[in-house]
């Protein structure tokens, strides 16, 4: 009776032309382009790793599929999706939040978990307490990133950009930013590694969900409803949030 009830769950959730990903999708080199950001994407140092990575390899995994992981900045990597270069993205947030992106790229699942954007500082007086503190100070941002829609289209904001976090970190020792917004994993996870004796301003804005992004000229977006399909069977399995909590107890240590 449970090997039935498997294999009705199986096809349920698991389309027939997706089943392990070995009958009728086509076995696939995926190029995947991503950014250095730990513990997200750790693409440098040997083997790729990190949250979102180990996430799409379970997915990739269950389809037959290959992965290729290209290395580049964040903005980099949207002109590598525009040129055909790359298939896939692994941080892209909700569309609404990503304007101008839908063009080139169809946010096909929302694998990855919503988290906090949280403000570093290092001098108590560039402590945010509110949105309104953010004015007349340097922050420091990811080149190419999207945080939240009213900071995104601030003109008023004096922003400077870095191709990494840690990039932007160590700005912000050297003096040349006040303050830093970064997710809050990413963020605490290179404020440990970096060694610095960075706090978390009290103001905080509430993360949205990051998706799984195929380019629209790739041949892997006719296979959108495959990957849903294996994100369902990683997440049914408790594989996806095994991960999460591999990761955020990483950080915590």
């Amino acid at each position: 009776m449970r090997v039935l009830f498997t294999a009705v769950l199986m096809a349920l959730v698991f389309p027939v032309s997706a089943q392990q990903g070995t009958e009728t999708v086509e076995a696939l080199t995926v190029t995947v382009g991503a950014n250095h950001a730990p513990p997200y994407r750790i693409i440098e140092g040997g083997e790729p790793t990190g949250l979102y990575v180990d996430i799409f390899q379970e997915i990739a995994d269950r389809l037959g599929w290959k992965v290729h992981y290209r290395e580049a900045p964040f903005r980099r990597v949207l002109r590598m999706v525009q040129q055909g270069e790359v298939d896939v993205m692994l941080e892209p947030l909700e569309p609404l939040e990503t304007a101008g992106r839908t063009e080139l790229m169809e946010f096909v699942a929302p694998a990855f978990p919503p988290e906090r954007r949280l403000f570093f500082y290092l001098n108590a007086e560039n402590r945010i307490e509110r949105y309104a503190d953010l004015y007349g100070r340097a922050i420091g941002t990811l080149e190419g990133a999207s945080y939240f829609s009213r900071f995104d289209s601030d003109d008023r904001l004096l922003k400077e950009p870095a191709p990494r976090y840690e990039n932007l970190m160590l700005m912000m020792q050297k003096g040349r930013v006040d303050v830093v917004i970064a997710p809050e994993l990413v963020g605490l996870y290179t404020v440990e590694e970096l060694g610095l004796d960075v706090k978390v301003s009290p103001f905080f804005v509430p993360g949205e969900r990051s998706y799984i992004a195929v380019a629209k000229n790739s041949p892997v977006l006719k296979y959108a409803d495959d990957i849903r399909a294996a994100l369902k069977l990683i997440e049914l399995e408790g594989i996806h949030e095994d991960l999460v909590l591999k990761y955020m107890d990483r950080v915590a240590e």
